[in-house]
């Protein structure tokens, strides 16, 4: 783009009724907006694509973003049909201290798999343990712990630290500097889970919670071929375009025609939760094009100074816009403001990346399009008949008065 081809402020609202649309359009008209949501975000892009096209003359950007985009969908989508195959059948009913532990297992599981495959591989059998008093916080914490607060420990765990990665951030480096405020976020998050899940627990008569988990619980594992093509997904992670999206569809490709239709069906299965994601998110990422170039235009006149700036600044914008590219363009500020490479904030300012990788890896759970996995899991959880908040309940119920002082605690403590 041409140094005086600044994309207009204006542009900038095309994003913001995308973000509006996902928001309102389900309370005020569910039914038209399950038609017709393919239609809206795809207008509000198009606007925002032919602006680049024809205003800018800009198409490398467009072609760029399309590029992440490809990528961003090849990951989630493989890693969510792949996951589909594997089906985890539960007897019993659990107690509040066997959800934490379940949880922490998750947790620990993302930074192996990532948070798309860690919630996509047991969010089913989440919702299937909890079924006799199943509720919306359920639903959140999962989202809240597995789909983003759990990924920070290493790049494969959250693409914005595999972006880090390929921009110089050692590998080891994340779990290195990040596990403290890993423990102490997700310690507290499970906390408050505990006190609130005991409390649902205990609403229900004694009889009821002795029978329902007397026999504890039982695990049986079918489709476990699919754990080779979840191990070909992140091992495509390490290739380059267009090598990494051919195989991760590739993979997807063979699990989804290899498993035995019982298995997927015993997992309710559908496309539909994907399907809205790719919609959805083709249209966040076309019309996010000019939010994203304003900001890392003007950064450096916002006062950002200080590492806990940089860490509220990339989380509160990881929560409305995708965390990956808000990563990168905070990265980008950080460099900027020392004048210094990847490798000269890890040698002279470290804390600068430590700042950006948790805001942009904690934040993403602050409304459900801050990070991919979110809105796949509401998804999963609504055709499930398990009635998740919607968009604007998330945040005013659960993620500003839970998640939010926790998080700033977080930053305050280790920044």
């Amino acid at each position: 783009m041409p140094a005086d081809a600044e994309p207009s402020p204006w542009m900038i609202i095309p994003f913001a009724v995308m973000l509006l649309s996902v928001a309102v359009m389900p309370l005020v008209n569910r039914r038209w907006w399950e038609k017709h949501y393919p239609l809206v975000a795809l207008t509000l892009g198009a606007v925002t694509v032919a602006y680049y096209f024809f205003a800018l003359h800009d198409p490398l950007t467009v072609a760029h973003t399309a590029r992440e985009y490809a990528g961003f969908i090849a990951l989630i989508g493989s890693l969510f049909i792949v996951s589909g195959g594997i089906h985890i059948s539960l007897k019993g009913e659990s107690t509040p201290a066997g959800n934490v532990v379940f949880l922490l297992i998750g947790s620990v599981l993302a930074n192996l798999i990532g948070t798309t495959g860690a919630s996509m591989l047991l969010i089913r059998p989440w919702l299937r343990m909890n079924h006799y008093r199943v509720t919306a916080f359920h639903v959140v914490f999962f989202i809240f712990t597995v789909s983003n607060v759990a990924g920070c420990l290493t790049p494969v765990g959250d693409p914005p630290l595999f972006l880090g990665y390929l921009r110089g951030v050692p590998f080891f480096w994340t779990i290195e500097q990040l596990w403290r405020p890993w423990v102490f976020t997700l310690g507290a998050l499970l906390a408050v889970f505990y006190w609130l899940d005991r409390r649902n627990f205990l609403r229900a008569s004694g009889e009821i919670r002795r029978r329902q988990t007397a026999a504890g619980e039982t695990w049986k594992f079918s489709g476990t071929r699919n754990i080779l093509f979840l191990t070909l997904i992140l091992a495509a992670v390490f290739l380059p375009a267009p090598w990494r999206e051919a195989l991760m569809v590739a993979a997807a490709a063979a699990s989804y025609f290899s498993t035995k239709r019982a298995v997927r069906a015993a997992n309710d299965f559908t496309f539909a939760p994907i399907k809205e994601v790719a919609w959805l998110f083709a249209g966040i990422f076309a019309t996010m094009m000019p939010a994203l170039a304003w900001l890392k235009l003007h950064a450096a006149s916002l006062g950002l100074v200080t590492p806990l700036a940089f860490y509220f600044s990339s989380g509160l914008l990881s929560g409305v816009l995708d965390n990956a590219p808000t990563y990168l363009t905070f990265l980008s500020a950080a460099e900027g403001l020392h004048n210094v490479t990847v490798s000269g904030l890890l040698a002279g300012h470290p804390e600068y990346i430590i700042a950006v990788s948790l805001g942009s890896v904690f934040f993403g759970a602050l409304t459900y399009i801050g990070n991919g996995p979110n809105f796949m899991v509401k998804s999963i959880a609504d055709h499930a008949k398990v009635r998740a908040p919607g968009f604007a309940a998330y945040i005013w119920k659960y993620a500003l008065p839970v998640l939010l002082p926790i998080l700033i605690l977080t930053g305050l403590i280790f920044l």
